[in-house]
């Protein structure tokens, strides 16, 4: 049996020396107004990606990994979570996928949705609430289906990469590569069931070695799907 997610990671064990604390003073009662102020910046998809991100604490770059930094990223795999969460549930709902797909997609729901639940209960009053989406039609069109969740599921590993030697406290890795490795998985599928074969630009894109992106680079992916609405 695979163990819980959440024996692997607590608030308490995020919170030892208020670190959480802190940081739900700098996000909590945000309103999506209060993020776009913050993030000081108009015009195009990336701003909606950016205002996503903007009130959450600076993610690391040449800062030292801190129980804070901890905090920032479990609250940037969310808001990707919340992202892939709502593009599944909608495909879901809308029932026009059967068979592998129709089962890929429920399955996949099902993880998505379990991720955002658990971030949020580690992270509690510090977690960022989720945005609003506009998936227009690639959760009815199967062809766009397909070819938006491996682009999802892809960038979901490639932004937990990004992040994995940030990250200072050994149970918070522990969680988040419980995450990352699933994500594979599901990249991995959705690869397979577009007919992509180990060596092309599917299943194994960058070859041996997976190629992390940075979260500015995640930001900009996230910015062009215009999924997210203001």
């Amino acid at each position: 049996m695979h163990q819980p997610l959440t024996d692997l990671i607590s608030i308490e064990t995020l919170d030892r020396d208020g670190a959480l604390r802190e940081s739900a003073d700098a996000v909590a009662g945000d309103t999506r107004a209060d993020l776009f102020r913050k993030a000081g910046i108009a015009g195009g998809s990336l701003l909606a990606s950016s205002v996503l991100f903007g009130g959450l604490p600076a993610l690391a770059g040449a800062a030292k990994p801190s129980k804070r930094q901890d905090v920032a990223i479990l609250n940037y795999a969310l808001t990707l979570e919340y992202l892939e969460a709502a593009f599944y549930k909608e495909a879901v709902q809308q029932g026009r996928f059967s068979g592998l797909i129709g089962a890929f997609a429920g399955i996949v729901y099902d993880h998505e949705a379990a991720h955002v639940a658990y971030l949020k209960r580690a992270l509690g009053r510090a977690a960022v609430a989720s945005p609003r989406f506009d998936f227009a039609d690639t959760t009815t069109d199967e062809a766009k289906f397909k070819a938006t969740a491996f682009a999802l599921e892809n960038t979901g590993v490639k932004a937990y990469a990004g992040q994995a030697t940030n990250i200072k406290q050994p149970a918070v890795v522990r969680a988040a590569v419980s995450i990352l490795t699933i994500e594979a998985r599901h990249a991995a599928a959705i690869a397979a069931l577009l007919g992509h074969v180990p060596g092309s630009d599917g299943i194994t894109p960058d070859g041996a070695f997976d190629k992390a992106l940075s979260r500015a680079k995640i930001l900009r992916a996230v910015g062009d799907t215009g999924f997210i609405v203001r």
